[in-house]
């Protein structure tokens, strides 16, 4: 008998390091501070509006591009938040999750041989997409250790060949954000190209200490020629539901729409009917930096007795912490190890990059119960 065989088009991708981890925590009753989701209820009143639309008989395929309710409201918001006016019909697409929405941005826009840029440390799902389609990773490390973006270097690597600039704020793994001057330097540098620019703005309703997204839809040059990827599932602390959104210029979202009708089609009905009635409350949206922020200094208060030094992070729920003060392990081996011996799972940042630069930084995820944090700090104070 013949054995088939697979070529692999994605021979460097294996087990992500969220499964991996959380998998280990699991196998060893480890407190879970690794992979990015809350321990905390959801509010009852928008789970109440999920189940009197399914037994409305809301189940059934919803249009392509998402009930046009839900865009409504998506619109508004943009509007509201950014000031920005953008077409519900043409401009606004609902995907399952925001990992969905950003495969479709890439592979409706590049082709064998166009460079990307990505910025590292980065998300996980970015590169193999690109590598997907036979584009070209061009890798630009943030200075460590505020991962700030360099963007001298960044026009050093911009030629002919540069298709997209992908960005992420606020930024996962390291929480950073961008302002209002970096947007600036990159106007300067697509000004006259041709270079399409995805931005990756999931956590954009979890930002701190007074700080205001600077969403690239603020932008006009740079929203002619941006992909912007949002997710319900960051916002609701719903990320099971898979439920994000695109927001496109009408010739772009174009050609998005004919990969998303691919790929998903579309994305589950009731839980766009009851996040579009969630979202006529805007306060849900509007308390959502509080909340985090108030976890994100509480964690910081229980760690401080502890040797390890926090990073500042100014967005999402995600906390890095230096460890060097502690081990010289390299941060894969001390986040294995910490989770084996001390039952405290977390994530290592070296993993971020393509070629695993290790900061001794691990990435701990605060968006859990105070128990749940508590437990975890006292273990890591002790270390």
């Amino acid at each position: 008998m013949i054995k088939l065989a697979i070529e692999s088009k994605l021979q460097s991708v294996g087990t992500s390091i969220f499964s991996v981890m959380s998998a280990l925590a699991t196998a060893k009753g480890a407190i879970n501070l690794s992979q990015g989701f809350p321990d905390f209820p959801m509010d009852p009143s928008l789970l109440a509006l999920v189940n009197e639309a399914m037994q409305k008989g809301q189940n059934q395929y919803a249009p392509a591009p998402g009930l046009l309710s839900l865009r409504t409201q998506i619109a508004d918001l943009v509007q509201a938040c950014y000031g920005t006016t953008v077409d519900p019909e043409s401009e606004v697409t609902v995907t399952s999750g925001g990992t969905e929405a950003l495969f479709c941005a890439i592979a409706a826009t590049v082709r064998e041989g166009d460079e990307v840029i990505v910025f590292e440390p980065c998300y996980d799902s970015y590169v193999p997409v690109i590598e997907l389609f036979g584009g070209v990773p061009i890798y630009v490390a943030l200075d460590f250790p505020d991962y700030k973006i360099n963007w001298e270097g960044v026009k050093k690597r911009v030629n002919s060949r540069t298709k997209m600039i992908i960005l992420n704020t606020p930024h996962n793994p390291t929480g950073t954000t961008l302002g209002a001057d970096d947007f600036q330097e990159l106007a300067k540098i697509v000004q006259g190209n041709r270079i399409f620019i995805l931005s990756d703005e999931v956590y954009e309703h979890i930002i701190f200490d007074g700080e205001e997204h600077q969403s690239i839809l603020r932008h006009p040059q740079l929203s002619k020629r941006s992909f912007v990827v949002s997710s319900f599932g960051k916002t609701f602390h719903a990320t099971g539901w898979k439920v994000g959104y695109c927001v496109a210029p009408e010739h772009m979202m174009k050609e998005f729409r004919k990969i998303h009708q691919f790929v998903t089609f579309s994305t589950s009905t009731p839980f766009q009917h009851a996040i579009a009635e969630y979202m006529r409350d805007r306060s849900h949206i509007e308390n959502l930096s509080k909340v985090y922020q108030t976890k994100r200094d509480y964690f910081l208060k229980l760690m401080a007795p502890s040797r390890f030094e926090p990073l500042p992070s100014r967005g999402t729920y995600f906390q890095l912490m230096r460890y060097n003060a502690i081990s010289d392990k390299s941060d894969r081996a001390f986040a294995e190890w910490l989770t084996s011996e001390k039952g405290v799972a977390a994530i290592p940042v070296s993993v971020f990059y393509h070629s695993g630069e290790d900061n001794k930084v691990l990435r701990f995820c605060f968006a859990k119960e105070n128990s749940t944090l508590e437990k975890a700090a006292e273990i890591l104070v002790r270390l």
